[in-house]
């Protein structure tokens, strides 16, 4: 990996596997993308950080450049079409397991005076 990328960039490894799925690329109708990789890591960063575009760090590229290009891939489908291409051979380097569990009142659960069922008025 290059010494200008962040600690949380795509690995090399990662990027071999998502590059071809990418729009941009030479022999495809319209421009050829030479910063796809830098745009997917901004993406990345935004939604990984929860920041505001505008305080995205300048190294990936005008905050407002990236915004516009994140909105018009939504908007034609280009994150869908990714999805499933790369859905079919996960590495699951991200995996996530929520393991939280909520306790209720004993009053719920059917303690003396009969069960109470737990809605929305009631905490649940």
């Amino acid at each position: 990996m290059e010494n200008s990328q962040h600690r949380h960039d795509i690995s090399d490894e990662v990027w071999s596997n998502l590059a071809s799925h990418l729009p941009g690329q030479v022999g495809q109708w319209g421009r050829v993308a030479d910063d796809n990789r830098k745009f997917i890591n901004a993406v990345f960063w935004i939604l990984r950080t929860g920041a505001p575009w505008r305080d995205m760090p300048p190294s990936y590229g005008k905050w407002n450049s990236v915004a516009k290009r994140y909105r018009r891939w939504c908007e034609n489908g280009t994150w869908a079409k990714v999805l499933e291409k790369v859905a079919n051979n996960p590495d699951y380097e991200w995996l996530m397991i929520d393991a939280s569990h909520c306790k209720v009142h004993p009053h719920a659960a059917g303690a003396v005076g009969g069960n109470q069922t737990m809605g929305r008025t009631k905490g649940g």
